[in-house]
C-alpha cells in the first residue's frame, strides 16, 4: 500500500511493506516505536518539493476544495501511473481521495481507522525524509499555515458578516432619522399648509409633494399628476383654497424644501441599501432568508455577532433572540417568559393567529436552527433546504389553523417530514 503525505516542504509517497498490520491500531502504533521498526515497514518512495510558499499555499487551498492541483497530477502520474502499479493509495482525506480518484483513476482510500498511520508518519517525518530537520518542518508549517489562513480570510464567512451586520445597522439608523426628519416637516409645514397632511400618508410622497408645492398659493399652477393620484391632486388643490395655515418667508419655504430634499435622498438611499443586503444575504445565508426574509435573518445574525456564532445556539435561543430583558424579568418575578423575539418580525409569525404565535414561532425556530447551520457549516448554497423546510412549516400552520388535530393528521404531517 503507497501512503501520500502533504508535508510543508512538498509532497511525500511512501511505500508500506507489510499490509496486515495496518487492520489493527496497535499494530500501526508498533511500527512506528523506533527508527529500526520504522525503516523495516516503511520506506519513502518520492518526494517533491514546493517552489515556495505561495506555491504551497495555493495547492493547499485547491486541495481544501476538492480540486486536483497540477503538481500534484504530475506528481502521481510519474510515480504511480507511468509505472503502472496496481497499489491501492491512502489519503487523509476523502476529498482528496475522490479529486485523485477522478481525475487519474488511481484506488484511493481514506477510511478513518487508518489515521494512526498519518499521525505516526508526522511524528517521525524528519526520521522518513532525510536531509530536512525539524526546525525547518516547524519554521515551513508556521509559515504556511500563516499565509494560508491569511488567503483564506479574504473568502471567510465571517468576513463577509461584517458587511451584512454593518448594512442591517445603518439601515435601522437611517430609519429612526427618516422618521425623525419626517415627523419635522409635517409640524413644520403643517403650520402653513396642514391639509395636506390629512390627504397624504406616505412620508415619502409627502416630502415630494411639499417639495413641488412649496407654499400653499403654488399649489393651483402645479402639476402633480406624476407624484399623486387624480382624486389627491384634486383634494389638495381645493384645499389650497380654504386653508386655514399661517403665512411662511420665502427663507421658511427654503429651509423646508431642503429638509424634503434630505428626506428623498435618504429615502432613495435606503432603497439601494435594501436591495443591496437582500443580494449579500441571500449570498452568504440563502436557507436562512428563504425562511424568514433578508431583515429578520440580518438581524438575527447581527444579534448573534455572526453566521458561524448563530449556527451554534439552539432553536430555544433563536426563538428569543431580542428579548432577553423580558425573558430575565419573566424569570426573576415569576411570569410567563416571552415567547418570540425577532423572529416575531418574520412574515408567518406575523401574520398568525395570536393565540398560535407561540407554536408557530417555536416552530420557526426550530426550522431556522437548521437553515442557518446548513450555510454556515454546508455546501449547499441553493436555498433548497430553506424551501424544504418553509414547505413543512406552511402545512404544520395550515394545520393548526384549520383547527385539526395533530394526533389525528399524524400522516399528513409524517409526508411534509419526508418532503
Amino acid at each position: 500500500m503507497l501512503v501520500l503525505f502533504d508535508t510543508p516542504a512538498g509532497y511525500s509517497l511512501f511505500q508500506i511493506n507489510n499490509k496486515k498490520k495496518l487492520q489493527e491500531v496497535k499494530n500501526i502504533m508498533e511500527m512506528f516505536k523506533d527508527s529500526k521498526t520504522i525503516s523495516e515497514n516503511i520506506q519513502l518512495e518520492a518526494f517533491k518539493k514546493f517552489k515556495d510558499t505561495e506555491h504551497a499555499v495555493n495547492s493547499l487551498t485547491k486541495l481544501n476544495k476538492g480540486e486536483l492541483p497540477s503538481d500534484l497530477k504530475k506528481f502521481l502520474e510519474k510515480n504511480i501511473v507511468s509505472k503502472n502499479i496496481q497499489k491501492t493509495l491512502l489519503c487523509y482525506g476523502k476529498k482528496i481521495a475522490k479529486c485523485i480518484k477522478n481525475g487519474l483513476g488511481i484506488e484511493t482510500n481514506a477510511q478513518s481507522k487508518y489515521l494512526e498511520v498519518f499521525r505516526g508518519i508526522r511524528n517521525q517525518l524528519t526520521n522518513l525524509l532525510s536531509g530536512i530537520t525539524e526546525k525547518e518542518l516547524n519554521s515551513g508549517s508556521v509559515g504556511l499555515s500563516h499565509n494560508f489562513y491569511r488567503h483564506k480570510l479574504k473568502f471567510s464567512i465571517d468576513k463577509v458578516d461584517v458587511m451584512v451586520i454593518q448594512a442591517v445597522g445603518l439601515l435601522d439608523d437611517l430609519d429612526k432619522e427618516l422618521n425623525n426628519y419626517t415627523m419635522r416637516l409635517r409640524e413644520w409645514y403643517g403650520w402653513h399648509f396642514p391639509e395636506v397632511g390629512k390627504i397624504i400618508t406616505d412620508n415619502l410622497t409627502y416630502a415630494k409633494v411639499v417639495q413641488k408645492i412649496g407654499m400653499r398659493t403654488n399649489t393651483k399652477k402645479i402639476d402633480l399628476s406624476d407624484i399623486l393620484t387624480p382624486e389627491d391632486e384634486k383634494s389638495i388643490k381645493d384645499s389650497a383654497e380654504i386653508s386655514m395655515g399661517s403665512e411662511i418667508s420665502l427663507e421658511d419655504e427654503m429651509n423646508i424644501k431642503e429638509l424634503c430634499s434630505q428626506i428623498i435622498f435618504l429615502s432613495e438611499y435606503r432603497g439601494s441599501l435594501t436591495e443591496y443586503l437582500r443580494n449579500r444575504m441571500m449570498t452568504i445565508a440563502p436557507n436562512l432568508t428563504i425562511m424568514v426574509g433578508e431583515l429578520v435573518a440580518a438581524r438575527l445574525i447581527s444579534h448573534a455577532g455572526s453566521l458561524v456564532s448563530l449556527a451554534k445556539m439552539p432553536a430555544s435561543t433563536i426563538q428569543i433572540f431580542g428579548a432577553e430583558k423580558a425573558l430575565f424579568r419573566a424569570l426573576r418575578t415569576k411570569h410567563e417568559t416571552p415567547k418570540y423575539g425577532l423572529i416575531y418580525h418574520a412574515s408567518m409569525v406575523g401574520s398568525a393567529n395570536p393565540k398560535l404565535k407561540g407554536k408557530i414561532s417555536r416552530s420557526l425556530a426550530s426550522k431556522c436552527a437548521i437553515c442557518v447551520r446548513v450555510d454556515a457549516l454546508g455546501e449547499n448554497s441553493n436555498g433548497d433546504v430553506g424551501r424544504k423546510c418553509k414547505k413543512i412549516l406552511e402545512g404544520r400552520i395550515s394545520l393548526l389553523e384549520s383547527g385539526t388535530s395533530l394526533k389525528k393528521t399524524g400522516s399528513k404531517i409524517t409526508k411534509y417530514n419526508n418532503d
